[in-house]
């Protein structure tokens, strides 16, 4: 598939543009088995290379690389890499949601983005060279009107996906509950809901239909409002959270550690590989993308969260916003199996 075509028909009730790569049965086959990915505080994620940070100095910088960011849009990013299409749902507005959609474009992301008048955020990443390691510069992002957060919610129930990853920060303005509201929506539309958020947004997902969910330990911590959990004691603890209704499957990230994955019947654990690490940027992300691959392809639990794995460590070996190259995915999930 070759360059971007902006698919158009008649304005009808529900009806939704999507820019995509492709040709027409493509298009028609995507609305029908895709996995639509929502970003509610995307970004234009920017990263440079410098010798050595130093205060009060003039500091000479690599020249700037501009990537589109946010959650569910690097986990488009990712299924993209592994040959699978989604579609990203975001906001975007102002020179900076120009950019993102731009970007996106180049990179043959199908998306459809709900205009806003705020400008989208960015952050910053830079790598000090002599000592190896890597600043983030995390901005918040801006209140987005009602009416664009509505056009996502609409642009969900009219599309007919199989799953709905919901991934990243909430901009101000936007209630706790409202991955909750994300869930609530996919279920209606028959596709299961991956929430990966944290903090209150995370605690406010039990009782509301998740598929799945992603804490670390400290998140899984809250979730049982207990101070400390041993290693030994994480697989219990995530049965407990789905005992709890907050979702029907738990993956505990537990960085270099490796993850567990747990449902009412099943646990597994995947050791990580060791492998060489430059950045942890969008490893997370990029865990999530090969969760919902190998879902999306109905494989057994025991590879999920290893294949999962593998992708998250892939990425750890690239430096800035990079995500993970897919030929080290299959090398590390060959050498895994």
């Amino acid at each position: 598939m070759k360059g971007v075509i902006i698919f158009t028909q008649k304005q009808t009730p529900g009806h939704v543009d999507i820019v995509t790569a492709g040709k027409n049965n493509f298009y028609h086959q995507l609305l029908h088995t895709m996995i639509i990915t929502i970003t509610l505080n995307p970004a234009i994620d920017k990263s440079t290379l410098i010798t050595k940070l130093e205060p009060e100095a003039k500091l000479r910088s690599a020249e700037v690389k501009n990537e589109p960011g946010g959650g569910g849009i690097n986990v488009s990013k990712a299924l993209k890499k592994l040959g699978t299409e989604s579609v990203a749902l975001f906001a975007a507005g102002g020179h900076n949601g120009d950019m993102l959609r731009s970007l996106l474009k180049e990179e043959a992301i199908n998306f459809k983005a709900a205009d806003t008048k705020v400008e989208t955020r960015e952050n910053w990443i830079v790598l000090e060279t002599e000592s190896n390691k890597q600043y983030r510069f995390t901005f918040p992002g801006r209140q987005v009107e009602v009416a664009a957060v509505q056009d996502m919610l609409e642009d969900l129930q009219s599309l007919t996906p199989s799953i709905v990853v919901a991934s990243g920060s909430l901009p101000p303005g936007l209630p706790p509950n409202f991955y909750g509201l994300i869930a609530k929506y996919a279920n209606q539309a028959g596709a299961k809901c991956i929430a990966d958020t944290s903090g209150e947004a995370l605690k406010a997902l039990q009782g509301k239909g998740a598929y799945l969910i992603k804490p670390n330990i400290t998140e899984l911590c809250k979730l049982l409002d207990i101070e400390k959990l041993e290693k030994d004691e994480v697989d219990d603890a995530a049965l407990q959270v789905i005992q709890n209704g907050y979702a029907e499957i738990v993956v505990v990230s537990m960085g270099g550690d490796g993850a567990w994955i747990v449902s009412a019947d099943e646990k597994h654990f995947a050791q990580a590989p060791v492998v060489e690490k430059k950045s942890t940027v969008g490893a997370g992300d990029s865990m999530v993308a090969g969760i919902t691959f190998m879902l999306q392809k109905g494989m057994p639990l025991k590879q999920v969260i290893r294949f999962g794995v593998c992708c998250g460590s892939a990425a750890t070996m690239n430096a800035g916003t990079e995500l993970f190259k897919v030929e080290d995915v299959w090398r590390l999930y060959k050498e895994m199996n």
